[in-house]
């Protein structure tokens, strides 16, 4: 990779990092809810995929099983998560985000998209093409990426 392209990823990388701690600065849902990192990721998985069986979520964080166990028991305590009987198969149980594990996740969607929106608004039209077609280009590098086979 040439030097210009390095220094150029560099210095995004950076100001991602920059732009995410000034997010973290602001009032958000995510920081006053106590959740782990791991809990973090099982709701976030959820809320993409609806529900998922504990073999799912185990390979998803890539934990076994009894961890898995351990993370749904405290989101069901903190009223996060339920689990249920798996429709197609009685001897699988389902977790699933509760109403208040949604919108948990919508605020926390929303704080961050309300804070980039307001970042955005001050930019100029042209500035906000450009980064349309540069997220645009990322979003579609990232799914072609997501969409091959681990390496």
């Amino acid at each position: 990779m040439n030097d210009e392209r390095e220094d150029l990823i560099r210095r995004i990388t950076e100001t991602q990092r920059d732009l995410g701690r000034l997010f973290a600065q602001q009032r958000s849902s995510l920081f006053d809810s106590n959740l782990t990192m791991r809990q973090f990721r099982v709701i976030m998985l959820l809320s993409a995929e609806g529900s998922a069986s504990g073999q799912e979520l185990a390979a998803g964080l890539g934990v076994g099983l009894g961890t898995v166990t351990g993370i749904v028991d405290r989101l069901i305590a903190q009223g996060l998560v339920s689990r249920r009987e798996d429709p197609h198969d009685r001897r699988v149980r389902r977790v699933e985000l509760t109403t208040a594990g949604a919108t948990l996740v919508a605020d926390i969607n929303d704080t961050g998209a309300g804070q980039l929106r307001r970042i955005m608004e001050h930019l100029d039209t042209e500035t906000l093409r450009n980064l349309d077609q540069a997220t645009r280009a990322i979003r579609a590098v990232a799914d072609k990426l997501d969409s091959e086979p681990d390496q």
